[in-house]
């Protein structure tokens, strides 16, 4: 057993039990308060309260004129709220996790709160259309239902999600504490940087602060919905495993000779053939075959007779070289023994001549 830090980088023998986030009535009260908090954003905004007009004082004031020195850092640290760098980097993250443990949990949760905050952030954008402080028209203004993308603020909303599931999925009371205020710090920062480069009102960094925590306070609800889809996932791996098992085993296993020809893995069509080398010897007709004629076997023997003549003949049509009925095989021909001349006919005699 590995006493040294890096055994914390094998993968574990067997998944560990980690204990799932319930809805307990501390998550549901502070649920409850960021929903009104969120609202009440929202309403002030829509009625072009005194927040509107701290978002144009903050607006006119130019931060980034105020502090020109730290624009550049700014610029890359900003970076820490885009959803595209952000989620990649979590994501790997996420996934050795999920090599490590044996499990798909932490890859879904990821997944599971990108897509709520795809379509709840996205559907707020696009349903109050606000533009942003470098596209204002009116001083004092709202600039609401304009055409605009810009409320709530969606890279503070991502920073504080994608951040926030490193703390969400701590398995241990210390990880989660120091993992929560790492992601707190860089959400804050984040939504502040945005308002100091100027692409953001203050009211929009709020707005997206509480869309972000309240993603982060809903995902114990998808907890079953997430361990459904990891027993779906890994049951249809486990019969894809099966059946490429089941398939290798049905394939045989022949061993083939160095340089041999391989055997045949499927019949041929048509039935087995006959052998190659075999040639068909077809039925001679007897001789003199018509109304009156006589068998063959028929009369008197080899040594006279009208039997011995025809048998003579029956022989000498036989020893008559024929065509081949099939293809022989590609080998060299065997020379024949003795001579492929017919043999002689016996001299008639008079009886066959019928004289």
């Amino acid at each position: 057993m590995r006493t040294d830090i890096f055994a914390r980088l094998d993968r574990e023998p067997e998944p560990p039990k980690i204990e799932i986030p319930r809805m307990s009535r501390t998550r549901l009260a502070l649920f409850g308060g960021t929903a009104a908090f969120y609202l009440a954003i929202v309403v002030a905004v829509l009625v072009s309260s005194w927040l509107v007009t701290l978002d144009w004082k903050v607006m006119l004031f130019r931060p980034y004129q105020q502090w020109p020195e730290v624009h550049a850092t700014l610029d890359y640290f900003v970076v820490l709220g885009q959803r595209g760098p952000t989620a990649v980097m979590v994501a790997c993250w996420l996934g050795w996790r999920s090599w490590r443990q044996h499990t798909l949990r932490p890859l879904l949760v990821l997944g599971a709160a990108l897509l709520l905050l795809n379509v709840t952030v996205g559907a707020v954008k696009i349903g109050l259309g606000r533009l942003g402080p470098h596209y204002a028209t009116q001083i004092g203004s709202a600039e609401l239902f304009a055409g605009g993308d810009i409320f709530p603020s969606g890279h503070t909303a991502n920073a504080v999600v994608t951040w926030g599931i490193l703390s969400y999925l701590a398995t241990t009371p210390r990880a989660r504490r120091h993992l929560s205020a790492l992601s707190a710090v860089v959400a804050l920062g984040v939504g502040l940087t945005t308002v100091y480069l100027g692409t953001h009102w203050l009211s929009d960094v709020l707005l997206g602060w509480a869309a972000g925590l309240l993603i982060l306070l809903a995902l114990p609800w998808c907890e079953p919905l997430i361990a459904r889809a990891e027993a779906m996932i890994l049951g249809a791996r486990d019969r894809l495993r099966a059946y490429l098992r089941a398939r290798r085993r049905l394939v045989p296993s022949v061993p083939v000779a160095a340089g041999g020809p391989r055997p045949a893995m499927y019949p041929q069509r048509g039935g087995a053939a006959a052998p190659v080398d075999e040639e068909p010897v077809a039925e001679p007709e007897p001789v003199g075959a018509g109304a009156g004629a006589e068998p063959v076997g028929a009369g008197a023997g080899p040594s006279g007779g009208s039997g011995g003549g025809r048998t003579a003949s029956v022989r000498a049509t036989l020893a008559q070289p024929r065509p081949h009925a099939v293809v022989r095989s590609e080998r060299t021909p065997v020379t024949p023994v003795g001579s492929r001349r017919p043999p002689h006919a016996r001299p008639h005699d008079g009886r066959l001549t019928g004289n």
